[in-house]
């Protein structure tokens, strides 16, 4: 009898162990036989220089971290690639201080992504408004107009913000939710 009911345990302990639920954000929607990925400098519409080239690399550091592709920065010789047009950076106020002067600001990015097998140009994924955004705490008694002016001020901005991009775009590639 107590053997039967250990052997019930560990069969449901098998079970449960292979329900098919992952880990947010490890995932996987892909067809197996992509597995390099060609992921070219993205084009920039935004005033900010350098945001495509930054952008870019992030999401390749993103896809390789899921050890499961060869990630280039080719196009040629792939089985997928991934391109981004990198739509104007917003900034909005996101705390006033107690003279009603911006404290914190939200900076927004937001790009039109596409991802298509290389040999029919099949789509496999896109999405018209990938966005990631990031709050950052003003300079004292600096007044920003625009994203470039604070990534100018704080390089660390600019790199937190390319990294929730890319967070956010290959999760929900890979998932494609």
């Amino acid at each position: 009898m107590r053997r039967g009911l250990k052997l019930a345990l560990v069969a449901l302990a098998f079970l449960d162990a292979a329900c098919g639920y992952a880990l947010q954000g490890r995932g996987n929607a892909l067809p197996d036989y992509i597995r390099r990925i060609g992921v070219p400098a993205f084009t920039n519409h935004s005033d900010t220089p350098e945001l495509d080239r930054i952008l870019a690399e992030a999401v390749r550091e993103e896809l390789r971290s899921r050890g499961r592709y060869i990630v280039v920065q080719e196009s040629d010789g792939v089985d997928a690639v991934l391109t981004a047009t990198v739509n104007p950076v917003t900034l909005s106020v996101a705390a006033l201080n107690e003279n009603r002067q911006a404290q914190r600001y939200l900076i927004t990015v937001n790009a039109t992504v596409e991802f298509k097998e290389t040999k029919d140009k099949k789509l496999i994924w896109s999405n018209p408004s990938v966005r990631a955004s990031e709050e950052y705490e003003a300079a004292a008694g600096v007044s920003v107009a625009n994203p470039a002016a604070i990534f100018t001020q704080d390089q660390n901005a600019l790199n937190r913000l390319a990294k929730a991009f890319a967070r956010a775009l290959v999760t929900t590639m890979l998932e494609a939710f």
